[in-house]
């Protein structure tokens, strides 16, 4: 088990600084003592390394980095001296979107469109590979001083190349509440699709300052998700233009039929949002009608209520007309 601290040394890495804490690991600022660049080390927890499903999401996340090679993707180094469970990943300086997302609230159009498309297009070379990120959200995001992006944090991805983990944690087998597609709350496992609706959730809160799902619980969030349809982005935000509006539509449709079947479609029509044919939506009219799950189940509460006494109905009109 690895306890390390700044000022000390692993294997060929001196660490330098803490730099993030999550549940299960710690990443690190490092030097490459062979090289001198500066690199991150991600160290897991010391009691997160008995765990099989962590040890195999770890293992996943490192062998799914080692083969992308994209300049919208936090690279993984590779590292044959390792002594221990680590991951030594490319330095990328910058921020965190959910950081700069607290402290905005809301991005300008412009620059929510450039980062969005930014991600649709590392998205496009990730699916191209075989492998489904699932978990994209502001905190896997990287934003440098240019706007340039990363995406981080493959530890629950889908890799077509590999067998399929099983985890036991409702939030690890499908991603962030806030941001999963409709499909992975229903259980689905996701594709592509399910990466594109998520990145249009992003799209929407840098817009609007909020996501198009809220609740007082993930269950609420989710469930609403696959009832009803969301704040219309321009009642959100009157700024934006309904060629754009149009373009989250289409990203957040629940059924993944009819949603942006690539990144590059999605990347497209921001790029070019004068060509994007705005749509008569009902979404656009019908938006304020709620429905719940409480309310759907009294309903067939009521049905079932209601059989018998139709049989008996029905019953009662042949024995008065045989």
């Amino acid at each position: 088990m690895i306890s390390v601290r700044a000022g000390e040394k692993l294997d060929c890495f001196q660490i330098e600084r803490l730099v993030a804490r999550s549940g299960m690991a710690s990443i690190f600022q490092g030097i490459d003592t062979r090289t001198g660049k500066m690199v991150a080390i991600k160290i897991p927890h010391p009691e997160m390394e008995c765990d099989p499903v962590f040890f195999d999401r770890f293992k996943r996340e490192e062998e799914i980095g080692l083969r992308l090679d994209h300049p919208g993707v936090m690279k993984v180094i590779a590292n044959e001296q390792r002594s221990d469970l680590y991951m030594v990943m490319e330095w990328a300086p910058g921020r965190l979107l959910r950081s700069i997302l607290s402290e905005r609230g809301k991005l300008s159009p412009d620059r929510a469109i450039d980062i969005t498309a930014q991600i649709c297009r590392a998205l496009e070379y990730i699916h191209s590979k075989g492998i489904v990120h699932r978990d994209l959200k502001p905190e896997n995001i990287m934003v440098d001083d240019d706007d340039q992006i990363k995406i981080i944090d493959f530890g629950i991805a889908g890799d077509h190349a590999a067998r399929r983990i099983t985890f036991t944690k409702l939030t690890d087998a499908m991603g962030t509440p806030d941001y999963i597609s409709p499909e992975q709350v229903k259980g689905e496992r996701g594709d592509p699709r399910s990466d594109i609706y998520s990145a249009g959730v992003m799209l929407y809160e840098m817009l609007t300052g909020r996501t198009p799902f809220t609740g007082n619980n993930a269950f609420v969030v989710m469930n609403d998700r696959l009832l009803n349809a969301p704040l219309p982005p321009r009642v959100a935000n009157p700024e934006l233009s309904e060629q754009l509006q149009e373009v989250l539509y289409r990203a957040l449709e629940r059924e993944p039929r009819y949603r942006y079947q690539t990144a590059r479609a999605f990347a497209n029509d921001l790029e070019h949002l004068d060509e994007v044919v705005v749509e008569d939506r009902p979404e656009l009219r019908n938006w304020k009608r709620r429905r719940s799950p409480l309310a759907r189940r009294i309903a067939l509460y009521v049905a079932l209520a209601l059989v018998p006494i139709v049989i008996f109905a029905l019953l009662l009109y042949v024995a008065r007309h045989a």
